[in-house]
């Protein structure tokens, strides 16, 4: 079953700005998806709409099959979203602003404060729970709006830039609880420029740019769209210029002890590391130069850019 169906989706503003230019897009019940793009792109517009923050200007939208034209309170309800601003009273105690929100879906108040208590325990919130919101860090309100959202027990969740703004250790453990209510039967969509955040948990991902999707594959397909991978080495012992490698065509030595480069997409890191070691070149430790999703994205949209020009 679709957990969200889109169908040729318009969105012109006032200003004559055309933020969707008839999109179409489906996500599989139970997935991990990715919705990626630059800022101005369109994902905002799209999950504004798909909320019912934002009016279209045409196209339709169904949740779990019903549409938000003729089922909206229904539609509604199977949704929970984060978005990236904070948007709840600040002055109000954490428990109090997870409870109320279940109220506006019709949770009874027994099993709603039941609720607040078992997902403020998941988020590392219990603590505060009569703290007031404004006293918490910016992690802690991001993981109250995460509790939030999902209270009222949503079949689809929409996290816009959940971990903006959160520190690495942190950030970590959202991973995994975004991961654990995923295998419990949740639907997610995910926009994050954290893009390692995407190639790391989603299955599945779509590209938008300028108001359209130009790219919609799993995630394992989408990164096999590169053609080479660089990788920066660090080497036991000094070197005094870059090595001169068969295979390899593009090498650069960034100082003594490390060199930047280009793997093809015929070739691995273990072919490489052979090279070097038959001319008594030690890798001891690696990285990639930057994430493989990236790359796809700069690819696409450039390709993009490129299209318009001719």
């Amino acid at each position: 079953m679709l957990a969200l169906e889109i169908s040729n989706l318009h969105k012109t503003y006032a200003s004559g700005l055309q933020a969707l230019k008839g999109i179409d897009l489906q996500v599989e019940e139970g997935d991990f998806f990715a919705l990626l793009g630059p800022n101005g792109a369109g994902k905002s517009t799209c999950i504004g709409i798909i909320s019912g923050l934002v009016n279209r200007t045409s196209g339709k939208v169904k949740i779990f099959g019903h549409s938000i034209d003729d089922e909206f309170i229904l539609a509604k309800s199977l949704l929970g979203s984060v978005p990236q601003e904070f948007n709840f009273n600040t002055f109000e105690p954490v428990e109090e602003i997870v409870t109320n929100q279940a109220g506006f879906y019709g949770v009874p108040a027994r099993i709603a404060r039941k609720e607040t208590e078992h997902y403020l325990k998941q988020l590392g919130l219990w603590q505060h729970r009569r703290s007031q919101a404004r006293r918490l860090s910016g992690g802690m309100k991001r993981r109250l709006m995460i509790a939030r959202a999902l209270v009222h027990k949503p079949r689809l969740l929409i996290l816009d830039e959940p971990t903006a703004g959160v520190d690495i250790e942190l950030r970590r453990s959202m991973w995994d609880f975004m991961k654990q209510i995923n295998d419990q039967g949740t639907t997610i969509i995910l926009t994050t420029h954290y893009l390692e955040e995407a190639e790391r948990m989603c299955r599945n991902a779509a590209i938008i740019d300028e108001g359209d999707i130009i790219l919609n594959s799993s995630m394992k397909k989408l990164l096999k769209q590169l053609n080479n991978e660089t990788f920066v080495l660090y080497l036991r012992d000094d070197l005094e210029q870059a090595p001169q490698l068969e295979s390899f065509n593009k090498i650069i030595r960034l100082d003594h002890h490390s060199i930047e480069v280009e793997v093809p997409e015929r070739l691995s890191i273990n072919d490489l590391i052979h090279e070097l070691e038959t001319q008594n070149i030690v890798v001891e430790r690696m990285r990639n130069k930057a994430n493989r999703l990236e790359e796809v994205f700069v690819k696409m949209t450039t390709k993009t850019d490129d299209a318009s020009a001719a």
